[in-house]
């Protein structure tokens, strides 16, 4: 319990003095996790509800696919990316490897099959009839969608939490892909990690406490966004 106490009072005592490395982290990790969200929110939402209002062959395998891609282990995800930046590589001329951008890739991989799959399920669960009704008043297909995409909007903002918690809390794939180098790559997550490592458990605490009160206020604040448009 000691520890924990230790913990919480070093916690305070970063954020009252705004240390300027715990900052830099700080802001990293919202950096890279605001990015690839948005990345996944586009991608995601777009191929979601397009493949929920489509119809073809190979549409279940396809959909089984994105469902399992919703528990894609991090890991393996940032194994894959480090063999597509490595310097021999297919993207190795790009040089990204071990910075902030190839984090920002490999937790958009992570969340977009998350944002896809939620997005999915949610205009499919809208009734089928609703859609011929939108467009028997006149409306185009284009406008369908737009319609049928803020018929499912609360939906798809629990999407957008899901997405954004699957990687602000994700750890393995950044340390591989970021290589955790201080002042440069290093988020709350691997620095939290590395403070385990060296047995500064009140300093990995305090920064676990960091990223808590991050994650809330970040989901906070779109929980907000989603009870005040929920239907009377």
């Amino acid at each position: 319990m000691d520890l924990i106490f230790e913990g919480i009072k070093k916690a305070f005592v970063l954020l009252v003095t705004l240390d300027p490395e715990v900052m830099g982290v700080t802001f990293l990790s919202l950096k890279v996790s605001v990015t690839a969200t948005l990345i996944s929110l586009v991608l995601g939402v777009s191929v979601g509800v397009a493949l929920a209002l489509a119809r073809f062959p190979g549409r279940r395998v396809l959909v089984s696919l994105i469902n399992t891609g919703m528990a894609l282990p991090p890991v393996v995800v940032g194994l894959f990316v480090t063999i597509f930046l490595w310097r021999n590589g297919p993207f190795g001329f790009l040089g990204i490897l071990y910075t902030p951008l190839a984090m920002i890739i490999a937790q958009a991989v992570i969340a977009t099959p998350i944002v896809m799959g939620i997005s999915l399920a949610a205009v499919q669960q809208l009734p089928e009839k609703l859609q011929l009704q939108i467009l028997a008043l006149g409306a185009t297909r284009l406008q369908m969608v737009w319609i049928l995409v803020k018929e499912a909007r609360l939906s798809l903002l629990a999407a957008v939490m899901a997405g954004f918690g699957g990687v602000i809390s994700e750890v393995g794939a950044s340390m591989m892909v970021g290589g955790n180098i201080k002042g440069y790559s290093r988020v709350l997550t691997t620095a939290t990690v590395m403070e385990t490592g060296r047995g500064n458990f009140d300093v990995a605490i305090a920064l676990s406490i960091i990223l808590l009160l991050l994650a809330y206020l970040i989901t906070l604040a779109l929980t907000q966004v989603q009870q005040k448009e929920r239907p009377r």
